[in-house]
This record gives C-alpha cells, structure tokens and sequence, in this order.
C-alpha cells in the first residue's frame, strides 16, 4: 500500500511458449473485472453504507482444471534419478501455461455460481446475490476479490465458503486493490480511491520525481504537431533511448481507475508515439491523485451537461446503454432511467441525428445516428 514490497514469491512456471495451438491448449480468453464497474459498485455500497471486504487467491491459477493432455519436463533440481528420461503429465493448470488464467475463471464461475450466486450479463466478473433484504456482491479481478453487501453475518458466510473451496487470504476491510488505496469515512458517505502511490512510483521510475506539481496536465495554449518530431537519423536516434511509449502507457492506468482529467493530455501525445519529439509536452500527473464518492440520502442524483460532437455523442450513447444496463441489472438503484441520460446541446449533432442527410464521406456515420436515436 505505501510502496514497500511485503512478501516476495518463488514459482514453478510452464514453458508455456512451446505449447501448440490445438494440441496442448486451444482457448486463452480470461475475462476481468473493468475499473468502471468496480468504481460503480464502490459508489453503490458509499450511497447504501454497505460493507467492503477484500479477498486474495493463493496460487489462484493452480486450481485450474486442464481439459487438454498437457506435458511438462521435471524441473531442474527436482529430478527422480529413477525417472530421470520421463516428463510430467499436470493433473491441474500450472503459472505460465496459455490457457492457466481461463482455467481458473472456468473454476471460480462454476464454484461461486453454486453457491448461489448470479453472473452479471454484461460483466462476467461481477457476481449478485438476493435473500429478501440481503444483498451481496462478489468482483473477480483475476485472485484479488471484492465482497460487497449489508449484511456481515452472511459475508462472513462467503468468506468461509471461499476459504473451503480455495486457499484464501482474508484482507479485511478493503484499502488496497489494483494499486489503488480505498479510504473511506461511513459518518459523511464518503468514500475515497488514490493513487499517489502508484503515480509516485512512475515519477521515480522515468526520473520526474522533481517535476513541478500542476493542477492542469496541460499547459494551456500547447500545440503539438509533427513539425515537432525528429527529422534527422540523428534525432531519431537520440529519441529512441527515452522511453516515451513506456510512459505514456504507465500513465494510462492511472487516467483509467482514477484520473480522468488526464485523458485529453493523453490523447494528444499518445498520437507521436511512433515518432516522438523533444518538443512533446511533459504530462502534469503531479497534483489531484485522488477521486472520492459522495453520497447525501436526501440528493443522490446529479446531473452533468457536456457539448458533443456526433462520434462522441455516439461513443457517450454506448457508454450509457452500458451503465444503465449494467446498473439496472444490480437491482439496487432506483430509477436509473431518469437518473442517466444523454444531454447534448450541438444542434448539428441534433438535427443530423433526427434526419441524416447524405453526402460525401458520410458512410461510416450512419451507425452513429443509430446509436444515437
């Protein structure tokens, strides 16, 4: 949580890249909980006060089971002088195999679904569980586990359950997950996510440790432009010792969980990643490190107004079928269809939407106008 390193591991890992798709493995696909359902959920159990427990897997890929015949060497040291020319069948997934993290998920959605609990559509790592006024949520992000409900006696219950099937950590109270910090105040229904830490931690690493700290990420008035990327051999050379496309994706992680207000800042130098300049702008990720919930009994909608054009009016539209899908389907919000919607003030955008009109270029725009209306 504070950057020091608590336990180091040693494992035994498959050669996984000598595997051949069709013999020893065919699917890899793992799903894992999105940042934006669990900062919903973190904000549902802010508004209701409910209890956030956390939950680590031990070894979490090794309780996967293996569907195809899987062939490993005897690791060094470990030999049977006897057996010395035999190889080893796995009976269970091992760390470095391709298809060990779907092996695991396969695992885990079968065991928690026994238990009674249901897999959200839209979010297969986010899992609900209803007994009449009880309500209990489980988030899957690989082996770090979220339980979310009302109710301590029958979270008490999950983690005992868990704690059978699997070899379990108990985390208490959640603080840390993802590289986020969790503080929360239950008086005010404050509920709180940083990531000072791990910002701290890209400074240091890309030596910007003593980089001015800024409100904005952006000075106002920059413009870049590929005027600015190197010409010469020489330049390109020199450049291509700094590890810009490094940062620029250190620095996406933190816009994702909990720093939206790097995104334009982003967008604007991810594009000359491929040939970046010295004249780039330096990211500001010093300042805000942190995004809080807050939630009032007596208000708990908002509501927000943004200008769009028609493709961000169309990629705004996805975004809220999703959530309101996504939230209608935890059966604890009221009215989520007045409490989200879309507000868009671009009167272009608007008359286009109602009655699109034909013209050169225009092809790829008719799925917006779907979206929209």
């Amino acid at each position: 949580m504070d950057g020091n390193v608590q336990t180091y591991k040693g494992r035994l890992v498959a050669k996984g890249f000598r595997q051949i798709h069709g013999i020893d493995y065919d699917e890899t696909f793992s799903p894992v909980a999105m940042f934006k359902s669990i900062r919903i959920l973190l904000a549902v159990a802010a508004f209701h006060d409910y209890e956030i427990w956390q939950m680590d897997v031990k070894t979490a890929f090794l309780n996967g089971k293996l569907e195809e015949d899987v062939y490993m060497t005897q690791p060094e040291g470990f030999v049977t002088p006897e057996n010395a020319g035999k190889v080893c069948k796995l009976q269970r997934s091992i760390y470095g195999l391709k298809q060990a993290s779907r092996s695991w998920n396969l695992r885990f959605n079968k065991a928690i679904q026994e238990f009674g609990f249901i897999r959200n559509e839209d979010e297969p790592c986010v899992y609900k569980k209803f007994s009449g006024s009880i309500v209990s949520f489980l988030i899957l992000y690989v082996d770090d586990i979220l339980i979310i409900g009302n109710d301590v006696p029958t979270l008490q219950s999950i983690k005992t359950w868990l704690s059978s099937c699997f070899s379990m950590k108990d985390l208490g109270e959640a603080a840390y997950i993802l590289g986020v910090k969790i503080y929360r105040d239950r008086s005010r229904r404050l509920l709180g996510l940083s990531q000072s830490t791990y910002i701290d931690k890209v400074l240091k690493r890309f030596s910007m440790e003593e980089s001015k700290r800024g409100f904005l990420p952006m000075r106002h008035g920059i413009s870049l432009s590929k005027e600015m990327c190197p010409s010469s051999p020489q330049e390109r050379e020199r450049m291509s010792q700094i590890p810009y496309a490094s940062a620029i994706g250190s620095i996406m992680y933190a816009m994702i969980c909990t720093r939206p207000d790097l995104s334009y800042a982003l967008s604007m130098t991810s594009r000359y990643q491929a040939n970046p300049g010295e004249g780039e702008e330096e990211l500001r990720i010093k300042g805000y490190t942190d995004v809080s919930f807050q939630t009032n009994k007596n208000n708990s909608r908002s509501q927000s107004g943004f200008v769009f054009c028609l493709n961000e009016a169309s990629e705004a539209t996805k975004e809220i079928v999703w959530i309101k899908k996504f939230i209608s389907e935890l059966g604890v919000v009221p009215s989520i269809s007045d409490a989200v919607g879309l507000y868009c003030d671009n009167n272009g955008a608007i008359a286009e939407a109602k009655e699109p009109r034909s013209h050169h270029g225009s092809k790829h725009t008719f799925k917006c106008f779907y979206l929209i209306r």
